[in-house]
C-alpha cells in the first residue's frame, strides 16, 4: 500500500490532491467497483477466491502424507477393486475421478448399499472431522473406515496386510519400512468382519494383532497421501472476483446478470455465506438444517451418534498408530460433547462444483439445487433434533427467516453453477 500512495503524493503537487486522491483509492483498488458492489462487499468476494486458500494443514498424525513414494503408493490402492470382499469395488468407484471424486447416487454403493451419500475427498485435509457426521479426524483414519465397512468395500485386516505382501510390498517397504511376518495369518481376520473373522481375530495374539492394525494404518496413510493432492482451482466465480477487484469491466462480464444477482443473494438476503465462506465455500462445521429423514423408521441422529465412536477410534489422532504427540491432538481432546446441540446435524459441504454433484444433501434427499434452496426458504420442522432455519414471524436468536421468490431462487442456482472449475492433482498446496 506504500508505494501507490507515495506516487500519489508525488502526482498531487502537479494535478493537485483531489486528483491524487482518486488516483490512490485506483491504485489500491479501494474504488468502489461496478456492478454495484461497495469496497468492503468486493473485498469480501476477493476473499472467497480459491487462490487465498491456505494450504491445508500438516496432519502430523501421518508422518509420510507429503512423501512422493506414499503418493504414488496411495493411488495405487485408491484404484485398486481387489480392496474388496467381490474385487469389483475400489476407492475410486465411490470416488471417481469424473464424478468429481463422488458418485452422483443418493447413496454409496460398494458391494451393499449404504444409507448416506458419498463425500467428494478433494480439498478434504482442510476439514477437521470427516464423513457427513466427522467420525473420523483424519484423511487417512477415514480411508480405512470404508475398507472394512460390510457395504462399502466388505474387506478385513487379514485379507488386506496379504494383498499388500503379494502385490505392494517394495513399494510399501520404501515407505513405512519392512513388513512383519505374515506366516501363518488367518486368510480372514479382523475386529469388524463376520462373526468368523472376529473369532479368528481374538484367537491371534496381541502383537500380531497390532501389526495387521499397522500394516492397515499405514495404507490409510499412504491413500491420504494422495487424497491431499487432489484441488480445486479457479471457476468463473473467481475470475469475476479478480475482475472486481481489478476494476477489470470487460473481465466481469464472465458472469451472467442472473448469476451476479444470485451472488448478490448468497451474501446477502438467502443467508448462504453463513455457512458457506470461505474459499472452499463451507464452515467445516455441523448444523442441523431440518434436511427429511431418507428413512423415517431409522432416523439419522447426525453428529450426536457420531461423538463417541471418534473418541473411541483406535485410529484417531491419540490412537497407537498415530504419528502425533499428544500435545498435537487439541480438536479431538476438546471436541464438543455437547450431543443435545448436535442432534440430526451434518457437515457443511463445501459448494465448489456443487452443480455437478446431483442430488443433494446427506442421503440425495434433493435432486437438484433449486429444491434445496426452496427447502431452506420452506424451513419446515426438524425430525430429530432441532433446526437452526428460522421459519415465519417465529423468533430465532442467530436468523432470519429465509424470503426468496422464484426468480430469486432461479438465480441462487445460477450463481451455484459459477463455481464449477478443474479439480487438478498437483503435490503442492
Amino acid at each position: 500500500m506504500t508505494k501507490p500512495v507515495a506516487f500519489a503524493a508525488v502526482v498531487a503537487l502537479s494535478i493537485g490532491a483531489a486528483l491524487a486522491a482518486t488516483y490512490a483509492n485506483a491504485l489500491t483498488g479501494e474504488a468502489t467497483a461496478q456492478d454495484g458492489w461497495s469496497r468492503d462487499e468486493v473485498r469480501m468476494l476477493a476473499a472467497m477466491r480459491i487462490a487465498q486458500l491456505p494450504p491445508a494443514p500438516v496432519d502430523t498424525s501421518n508422518a509420510v502424507e507429503g512423501a512422493p513414494a506414499a503418493v504414488a503408493l496411495g493411488k495405487r490402492l485408491f484404484n485398486d477393486t481387489r480392496l474388496s470382499r467381490n474385487g469389483a469395488v475400489a476407492c475410486a468407484t465411490c470416488h471417481s475421478p469424473d464424478k468429481q471424486f463422488q458418485d452422483g447416487l443418493p447413496v454409496g454403493k460398494g458391494v451393499g448399499t449404504g444409507s448416506r451419500r458419498s463425500m467428494p475427498v478433494v480439498a478434504a485435509g482442510h476439514s477437521t472431522w470427516m464423513f457427513w457426521d466427522g467420525r473420523k479426524d483424519s484423511v487417512w483414519s477415514q480411508a480405512l473406515g470404508p475398507l472394512e465397512d460390510a457395504v462399502e468395500h466388505g474387506g478385513n485386516r487379514s485379507r488386506f496386510a496379504r494383498l499388500v505382501a503379494t502385490h505392494y510390498q517394495r513399494d510399501y517397504e520404501a515407505v513405512f519400512g519392512r513388513l512383519p511376518d505374515l506366516a501363518g495369518l488367518p486368510q480372514d481376520a479382523g475386529p469388524n468382519g463376520t462373526p468368523e473373522e472376529q473369532a479368528a481375530w481374538k484367537a491371534l495374539p496381541v502383537n500380531r494383532r497390532n501389526d495387521i492394525s499397522r500394516v492397515f494404518a499405514n495404507m490409510g496413510k499412504a491413500i491420504a497421501a494422495y487424497e491431499k493432492t487432489l484441488h480445486y482451482s479457479e471457476s468463473r466465480f473467481d475470475h469475476y472476483a479478480t475482475a472486481l477487484l481489478r476494476r477489470d469491466a470487460g473481465g466481469q462480464h464472465v458472469l451472467t446478470p442472473s448469476e451476479v444477482n444470485g451472488l448478490r443473494l448468497f451474501v446477502g438476503k438467502a443467508q448462504c455465506s453463513t455457512c458457506h465462506n470461505g474459499p472452499l465455500f463451507t464452515d467445516q462445521a455441523f448444523h442441523n438444517t431440518a434436511v427429511p429423514q431418507r428413512d423415517a423408521q431409522r432416523p439419522d441422529r447426525g453428529r450426536a451418534a457420531a461423538l463417541g465412536k471418534v473418541k473411541a477410534d483406535e485410529f484417531n489422532c491419540l490412537g497407537p498408530f498415530s504419528d502425533a504427540k499428544p500435545e498435537a491432538c487439541q480438536e479431538l481432546a476438546f471436541m464438543s460433547m455437547d450431543g443435545a446441540a448436535l442432534e440430526g446435524a451434518f457437515k457443511t459441504p463445501s459448494l465448489r462444483n456443487v452443480a455437478l454433484r446431483a442430488p443433494y444433501m446427506h442421503a440425495g434427499q434433493f435432486a437438484s439445487l433449486e429444491e434445496v434452496i426452496r427447502h431452506y426458504v420452506k424451513a419446515p420442522a426438524a425430525t430429530v433434533g432441532h433446526t437452526e432455519l428460522a421459519h415465519g414471524a417465529a423468533g430465532h436468536t442467530e436468523r432470519k427467516p429465509i424470503v426468496l421468490n422464484e426468480r430469486e431462487i432461479q438465480d441462487v442456482a445460477a450463481f451455484l453453477g459459477a463455481l464449477s472449475g478443474p479439480i487438478v492433482e498437483r503435490s503442492t498446496p
